[in-house]
């Protein structure tokens, strides 16, 4: 989801009714896979999302307004019909742009990529490309669109380098720049709002998968992270604070998974297929920094961990014998479809979640790198070190690491920050 740079994609010709229709297929699979047991069988918690309130309401808030929209494939409503298509057709609103992040608006761009500008065949609206645009740019972007509302509707997954909460930071700074108003439509934290956790973002190491100090699992919605992102740092960037309306959900708990919901999970990205994925991926893709594969398409990304000419059967071993709460590892022999170690078969593990409630992905996977480390006949990170640096929002955990310092020692050093930041979030969340 979160690499630092890349060339937007050549335009997809998939329509977005097509599209749509793919994702709700994948989503009814992986919402069964992640629970682990028959929809059926469940009680979901009924939630009304941001979107689901504002359509309620008639659009009210729209009325009169120019207004631009920040979404891609989760920006869908509870049958799946999607927040462009429906603002488009509702009367009295007037969407006149739609901008894409990471992956595009329509999700047809792999990690890195996005979409380039386009006109929605579906709506005639200009779709414009602002992945890892800011500043100036983004400023000039916005004008050129006329809009005086710019909507933001996307699905996160909770960990802070995946990039549409940055997306939405810089977007945030630019419409307080330029006079545009800013609103989110609230949607859950789909691996639960319960207190963050991880080492903080040191600014030093600012960058488009980490702006501003959040803690690796942050905990907050979408929603939460604008009330705090304005109040505490758009100032910073703009002098003054956004007009900033936030319509939030109800009906959400902050210890509710999403599969627990009556939502339909569609993936926020080409390789986060369920919330199994999502729960593992605030600590697995610390692997990204590192010469392994995480597994991109393979069934199982970033629960999938390996390299070719590794020898993983000690790494499994150590770990199951380290009883890690929540989880078992299995060896596996894999080949991953894109990005590191593309088509070249690897020997790695697989991360089993056996109880989600006591996993912990950053205590998992800062195990994982601290046991691979020891069985591994070469260093393992990436440019000496300069990417997992950025994941991780500082040097210090690739050091502790590097001087043999255990997991529990290294989690233990997080303390100070996450009562810090937990502190800090708490005036801004919801629910």
């Amino acid at each position: 989801m979160h690499e630092l740079s890349g060339a937007p994609a050549r335009r997809t010709s998939l329509g977005r009714r097509s599209f749509m229709g793919l994702c709700a297929g994948t989503a009814a699979l992986s919402w069964a896979n992640a629970s682990g047991m028959p929809r059926e069988r469940l009680s979901p918690v009924a939630i009304r999302t941001g979107y689901d309130r504002l359509e309620a309401d008639g659009y009210q808030a729209l009325k009169g307004r120019k207004v631009g929209l920040i979404a891609n494939p989760t920006s869908v409503d509870r049958h799946l019909r999607h927040i462009a298509d429906r603002l488009h057709a509702a009367p009295g609103v007037n969407l006149k742009a739609i901008f894409g992040p990471e992956h595009g608006f329509r999700g047809s761009a792999q990690a890195g990529h996005s979409e380039a500008k386009s006109i929605d065949p579906r709506t005639g609206i200009p779709v414009y490309d602002m992945y890892t645009l800011s500043g100036p740019k983004l400023d000039a972007l916005l004008k050129s669109a006329d809009i005086d509302l710019l909507v933001f509707d996307i699905q996160d997954i909770g960990a802070r380098f995946y990039t549409y909460i940055w997306s939405m930071f810089d977007a945030l700074a630019a419409c307080a720049r330029c006079g545009v108003a800013f609103m989110v439509l609230d949607r859950p934290n789909p691996i639960t709002g319960l207190p963050a956790s991880g080492p903080t973002l040191d600014p030093v190491f600012s960058s488009f998968v980490g702006r501003v100090p959040l803690l690796l699992r942050h905990g907050m919605t979408i929603g939460e992270l604008a009330r705090l992102f304005n109040s505490q740092y758009v100032p910073q960037q703009a002098g003054h604070a956004v007009e900033l309306h936030v319509i939030p959900m109800t009906g959400w708990r902050r210890d509710c998974y999403q599969d627990e919901t009556d939502l339909v999970w569609v993936p926020p990205s080409p390789n986060m297929p369920n919330v199994t994925t999502a729960l593992a991926y605030p600590g697995t893709c610390l692997f990204e920094g590192t010469t392994f594969s995480v597994g991109r398409g393979t069934a199982s990304p970033f629960l999938t961990i390996g390299a070719p000419n590794l020898q993983a059967t000690r790494w499994v071993e150590s770990l199951n014998n380290a009883n890690l709460p929540g989880c078992l590892f299995r060896e596996d022999w894999f080949t991953p479809g894109s990005d590191t170690a593309k088509g070249q078969l690897c020997h790695g593990l697989q991360i089993a979640i056996t109880d989600r409630k006591a996993f912990d992905p950053l205590l998992t996977s800062v195990a994982m790198l601290q046991t691979v480390i020891k069985i591994s006949d070469s260093p393992i990170w990436r440019k000496s070190g300069s990417i997992f640096d950025i994941l991780a929002g500082s040097s210090i955990l690739r050091r502790q690491l590097s001087q043999g310092m255990s997991a529990p020692d290294i989690v233990a050093t997080w303390k100070a920050d996450e009562a810090t930041f937990n502190m800090q979030r708490h005036p801004f969340l919801m629910y």
